[in-house]
């Protein structure tokens, strides 16, 4: 059991500040480009880091306070390995906090039982988004298109879209009601939108169809984009 515990305490990361500066220590070691080292500082890491040693004095080594040697060390180019730093713990706490499935592409349902059991059986996290067309109504195939570009901005929110012929639903749409968009989560209707091009410019794009979901805050937070190290310093 306390071997177990030991080997969490060398692979997690860490909360509170001694977890913290812990954790910053072990990052900065393994980002460091050693081979380009002087000798007296590789030396210094190879101690620092030394896979021999037994699981107490690794626990100890996590532990101890930072040595002077250590502290010039690991400050020199610090700003960026921080913002590598910084970049990762933000990865690793959006990825904890995002618990649903992630979709690829726009979803062709062909059937309106295909079209209730993705409203019934879907993770209760996820956002669905349904549009019902017709082909030849205007509108219907620009919000096709717009809703590939979403599909792409959006993995975590499912979209769908229906032939209202195909599926058998064109009496309940006719085609001045078309084209809909439908919005479930958690088998609940959270938006409604018929003829819902009568919302938008008559040229209109997939950002404009982004403001007017996220208008009713049916939209969730986009993934957090994939920085390099020259959009960091933009940022900066």
């Amino acid at each position: 059991m306390s071997n177990n515990l030991i080997d969490m305490e060398e692979t997690v990361t860490h909360t509170g500040p001694k977890g913290v500066i812990n954790d910053w220590r072990r990052f900065k070691l393994e980002s460091m480009d050693q081979q380009n080292l002087p000798p007296a500082k590789r030396e210094l890491l190879r101690q620092m880091s030394s896979p021999s040693k037994s699981r107490d004095d690794t626990r100890a080594n996590l532990n101890r306070k930072m040595s002077v040697q250590e502290y010039e060390l690991l400050k020199e180019e610090d700003e960026g390995c921080l913002k590598k730093y910084r970049r990762r713990c933000m990865q690793e706490m959006h990825d904890k906090l995002s618990f649903g499935p992630k979709f690829e592409g726009v979803h062709d349902l062909d059937s309106g039982e295909a079209f209730l059991e993705v409203i019934e059986k879907e993770h209760h996290t996820t956002v669905v988004v349904v549009h019902i067309y017709k082909i030849g109504i205007k509108g219907c195939e620009e919000l096709n298109n717009c809703f590939d570009c979403l599909a792409t901005e959006y993995p975590t929110v499912k979209f769908c879209r229906i032939d209202a012929v195909a599926s058998g639903a064109a009496e309940r749409f006719s085609d001045e009601f078309l084209p809909t968009l439908l919005v479930y989560k958690a088998g609940e209707l959270l938006g409604n939108f018929l003829a819902c091009t009568q919302h938008l410019n008559e040229e209109f794009f997939a950002t404009d169809v982004e403001a007017f979901l996220n208008s009713y805050g049916l939209l969730p937070e986009k993934e957090l984009p994939g920085m390099d190290d020259e959009e960091e310093n933009d940022i900066e």
